[in-house]
């Protein structure tokens, strides 16, 4: 009876045990991460700007010039970056939202650009009294109607990835007024950094002061070439190639412009990639012409190329330098050399005339 009563426990026990052990395991391998775990590192520290902004409102060519001066520009975050379009930015104003949120929302949405990561805009758009840019690709996938289309079931396109990039909105109260990009850049330094040097930078730290301060200014030197000028100016509006003169002889050149009535208008102009003259031509001012050298001695290495046709000759007839060849210096010339080359030789003996047919054959 004693030996039926244990085998009859025996099971229970043995569930009992079992289900405590798999219950210790489970506990032992879960591990929770919360809002403040997640974000214990993140700074919520916000210095806004303090950059005057410019008067009047946005123009449609102050647009073209912001997207495209601002399209593919890369810098880097100098805060984590969410992934969505929830961050606000008010110009020389505050963050929006900040504190205890900001660190919600990058606990909800996820990061997506780290302290330090380098980012793209990819896309700017303008509504009412904001500059919106999308950071590397923005927060939305671009629709495409190739991927509803199949066939015999397979689709034509492959499924674009989900989106990773963030949008920050640029907020100025009473409306976008004519900003510049580098401006843009100024108000959007608190998110991110666009201080990082680009190659008209680098190009112009490395001449002298005069032309670098030249540059800085913007302005166009007498002498300068196309490279010098970029970094100055920028890509000019409209590009004129014409003859000096008025017929067909005269020298080429082309004439670079920049801005537009009433604005200060300047008028480029190169002959090759030097600059040769500079107009200036502000409203109710008479027109500034510079045509003389104003880089202080300062020449750059020409970018020409000297190309002699035909064969080079000797420097001295009576001596001229030996052909080049694969023998070492002192290794004899033999005389019946395989594969030597034979000119051919003018004889002016005549040509004998062919045989003739001693025994013709008859015709059939």
């Amino acid at each position: 009876m004693g030996r039926r009563t244990y085998r009859s426990l025996l099971p229970s026990v043995l569930c009992s045990v079992l289900c405590t052990c798999g219950l210790t395991v489970a506990q032992a391998q879960v591990f929770v991460v919360g809002e403040k775990t997640a974000t214990a590192g993140v700074s919520s520290e916000f210095t806004p700007t303090s950059f005057p902004l410019p008067s009047g409102h946005l123009s449609e060519r102050g647009r073209l010039d912001l997207v495209r001066n601002l399209e593919s520009e890369q810098g880097f975050a100098h805060r984590p970056l969410p992934m969505g379009a929830g961050l606000t930015l008010e110009a020389n104003g505050p963050l929006s939202p900040g504190g205890d949120k900001y660190r919600k929302m990058l606990y909800e949405k996820g990061q997506s650009s780290g302290v330090g990561e380098r980012v793209v805009i990819t896309a700017i758009a303008f509504k009412g009294d904001r500059i919106i840019v999308d950071l590397n690709g923005g927060p939305y996938a671009k629709h495409r109607f190739l991927s509803h289309v199949q066939i015999n079931d397979a689709p034509v396109t492959q499924v674009a990835a989900a989106p990773t990039g963030s949008r920050v909105t640029l907020v100025f109260k009473g409306g976008v007024p004519e900003i510049s990009a580098p401006e843009v850049k100024a108000l959007l330094t608190p998110v991110v950094d666009f201080g990082a040097k680009s190659s008209s930078e680098a190009y112009a730290e490395t001449l002298p002061a005069p032309l670098k301060d030249a540059i800085a200014v913007h302005e166009v030197l007498v002498g300068m070439n196309q490279r010098m000028v970029l970094a100055a100016m920028g890509a000019p509006e409209s590009k004129v190639r014409e003859r000096e003169g008025s017929s067909s002889d005269g020298l080429r050149y082309e004439e670079w412009i920049y801005g537009h009535v009433p604005q200060t208008v300047r008028f480029v102009r190169f002959r090759g990639d030097r600059v040769v003259l500079v107009k200036i031509c502000a409203l109710g001012k008479p027109v500034e012409v510079h045509g003389q050298d104003e880089m202080g001695g300062y020449k750059t290495p020409a970018a020409t190329r000297e190309i002699a046709l035909g064969d080079k000759q000797p420097d001295d007839p009576e001596h001229p330098s030996a052909p080049p060849t694969l023998r070492q210096p002192g290794e004899p010339v033999p005389a019946d050399a395989p594969n030597k080359v034979r000119y051919p030789v003018d004889d002016k003996t005549p040509i004998p005339p062919p045989p003739s047919q001693t025994n013709p054959v008859p015709p059939r």
